[in-house]
């Protein structure tokens, strides 16, 4: 079937530092990531806590949770995650970039996955662009609220 990816980009008039603080917050992605995640939370913590490398965050909305590891955590410039389950799709890990520009950031967020089903990975790589999408503009946003 092959891998698949996507990437977008968002900008915030926020720093690096300011972002990295709202993204790496699993906990309260429901204030801020839009109607598809109702519920945020840490399964378990990381290092550091809570947030860091290890920590799996439980995101979504009834029934369809996704679980999310975090596998690199690197402040204020990096963070990545695999999704555990639920979706359908395997071996996913994304990856957000932070990149101080203009007195801002400009965000990166980008993903390899391999589509469980033959024939979805061009349908999937356009769901989580425009989902992702619209994550790294709220995210873009609430940086420069916080």
């Amino acid at each position: 079937m092959g891998e698949f990816s996507y990437e977008v980009t968002a900008e915030s008039k926020a720093s690096p530092e300011a972002v990295f603080a709202v993204l790496a917050d699993g906990s309260r992605w429901k204030e801020w990531a839009g109607a598809m995640i109702r519920h945020s939370s840490f399964e378990r913590e990381g290092t550091p806590a809570p947030g860091g490398v290890g920590a799996i965050r439980r995101v979504g909305s009834w029934p369809l949770y996704g679980r999310e590891e975090i596998v690199e955590y690197e402040p204020p410039t990096r963070l990545a995650y695999t999704i555990l389950s639920g979706q359908p799709i395997r071996n996913y890990k994304a990856i957000v970039e932070l990149a101080p520009r203009g007195g801002g950031t400009a965000i990166r967020w980008s993903a390899t996955f391999d589509p469980k089903i033959p024939g979805t990975g061009r349908l999937f790589s356009r769901y989580f662009a425009a989902l992702i999408g619209g994550f790294a503009k709220r995210l873009a946003e609430r940086a420069e609220r916080a």
